[in-house]
């Protein structure tokens, strides 16, 4: 069990909405914006507000471990209490972080550069690209998210195609995403047994092409997140890796948000397709919060990079703090078999959400692999018509009902996302398995009540879900009972 920290607020939370409202940009979004959590604690699968109620966290891929571990907590205090500097000074915890992340990577991947976050790992990925290759051009996919710097902006759909985006470069390319239920090819369009993957495939070589100067790269999350956790067909990355090299190009894993276990079957999420990247990106959960990151590369490349004569120098990227804490996060995701936690309790989540579609109409598509889950919403299963209004509803409920924090993502945000720390138990996935039908039921029985004229009743569409009341099939009273008899038994 872990230790429990007492944290009470520092101030009301009316005065902290206040001076954010004052003080933070206004682009810098909150969760629940009409209605915001103060979270004041985090332990394990759990936050905690500042009324002392606890949330089951299913949204937070960077707490990979539980939040507030102990062996990191302990790790991170240690080494800040010791040293704290730049990596031009030799020490150990930047050599063993190294070494255990390489001796985890397949192939010739083993050579690290150590940076603070996600975005800055893939902006010097294009760095060592563009190197290597002596071209500019990129392929990436549609809906992709990379990061928020300059660079990276720039291959990402998923911000340069929102209204105030900036425009796409010319010498960036977008491919399709390969998602067979709602992309560009989909299978219900197409004779059964069509390689849906090799549709999609098509469509990069044709980039590759028309490339007027070559292509230095291609990127892409080995399960695109942001896109509405989607999981590419058999052979996609296999084949699309061949012509990038075979067009001297190379290619770019990002495994910011799935890696270090969360598929369950594998450590890093682009091993099940057969292939080993030139170039890996990693960050999120390496750091459980903290931030750090790093980039994954073979020698040649590596050496590449150093024939310009340009020193790489990163000040707080491989400090003795951030890789004690990732040294501590891989060891507990080693010695706790998360991994071996991710594939049990990920299947069994998504087998009972797949049951889901016999129950709810809304139910269109159910898609993952360990604790990467996305239940997408439709209106219409034929047509496959998103249902946004109906994912942000559930969203609400799951929150003001149930204590159970979940997001929605995608090109059309009626995509579910789950993808929680990675002591997720089973009591866990029933807890949200629970809820997650009864604001399904709620629903459905509110959009049929809206058909039959009941003037006491107003759309989902157009209102807020209630936190309580209405045609729920179970009482509210009941909904807590359930929830209190599963938590104690956590």
């Amino acid at each position: 069990m872990q230790n429990v920290v007492d944290c009470k607020e520092h101030m009301p939370k009316a005065d902290t909405i206040r001076l954010r409202n004052k003080h933070i940009g206004k682009s810098c979004q909150l969760f629940y914006k009409t209605d915001p959590l103060k979270i004041v604690r985090g332990q394990g699968q759990y936050m905690y507000d500042e009324e002392g109620s606890r949330y089951l966290d299913c949204i937070n891929n960077v707490a990979h471990v539980g939040h507030c571990h102990p062996k990191v907590v302990e790790a991170g205090s240690r080494q800040i209490a010791t040293l704290s500097t730049n990596n031009r000074f030799l020490h150990d915890e930047l050599v063993k972080c190294a070494q255990t992340l390489t001796d985890k990577m397949p192939g010739n991947l083993s050579v690290c550069y150590f940076v603070n976050s996600g975005s800055e790992a893939n902006d010097l990925a294009l760095r060592l690209a563009r190197q290597h290759t002596k071209r500019h051009e990129v392929i990436t996919l549609d809906h992709a998210y990379h990061g928020h710097v300059s660079a990276v902006m720039e291959i990402s759909p998923y911000k340069f195609n929102q209204p105030g985006g900036d425009p796409k470069p010319d010498f960036v390319h977008v491919a399709p995403c390969p998602d067979v239920y709602r992309g560009k090819h989909r299978d219900c369009d197409y004779p059964e047994g069509t390689d849906m993957g090799q549709l999609y495939v098509d469509e990069v070589a044709r980039l590759v092409e028309s490339s007027q100067t070559g292509i230095a790269a291609f990127i892409a999350e080995s399960l695109q997140s942001c896109g509405g956790q989607i999981i590419p067909p058999k052979d996609y990355f296999k084949k699309v890796y061949k012509i990038i090299r075979d067009a001297g190009g190379v290619t770019i894993a990002d495994e910011v948000q799935v890696g270090f276990g969360r598929i369950g079957t594998h450590y890093w999420a682009f091993e099940p397709h057969d292939v080993i990247p030139d170039i890996v990106t990693v960050a999120k959960p390496m750091g459980n919060g903290h931030p750090v990151g790093a980039v994954v590369t073979t020698p040649e490349i590596a050496e590449s990079f150093a024939s310009t004569g340009v020193c790489y120098f990163n000040t707080y990227g491989g400090n003795p703090v951030s890789c004690a804490i990732a040294n501590a996060v891989m060891s507990v995701i080693d010695e706790e078999n998360l991994q071996d936690n991710a594939f049990i309790v990920g299947k069994y989540l998504l087998d009972q959400c797949r049951s889901l579609r016999y129950e709810y109409d809304v139910v269109g598509d159910v898609r993952g692999t360990g604790l990467f889950v996305g239940i997408e919403l439709v209106t219409n299963r034929k047509e496959r018509t998103p249902a946004t209004k109906m994912a942000k509803a559930v969203v609400d409920r799951m929150k003001n009902t149930h204590k159970i924090l979940v997001s929605s993502d995608g090109p059309n945000d009626n995509v579910i996302k789950l993808k929680p720390p990675m002591v997720f138990n089973a009591e866990n996935a029933d807890e949200f398995l629970y809820g997650f039908r009864e604001c399904l039921t709620y629903l459905e029985n509110l959009e049929k009540s809206q058909h039959t004229g009941n003037p006491e009743v107003r759309a989902v569409l157009t209102i807020p879900v209630p936190a309580t009341g209405g045609l729920c099939s179970l009482a509210n009273s009941t909904i807590s009972e359930k929830r209190e008899k599963l938590i104690k038994s956590v």
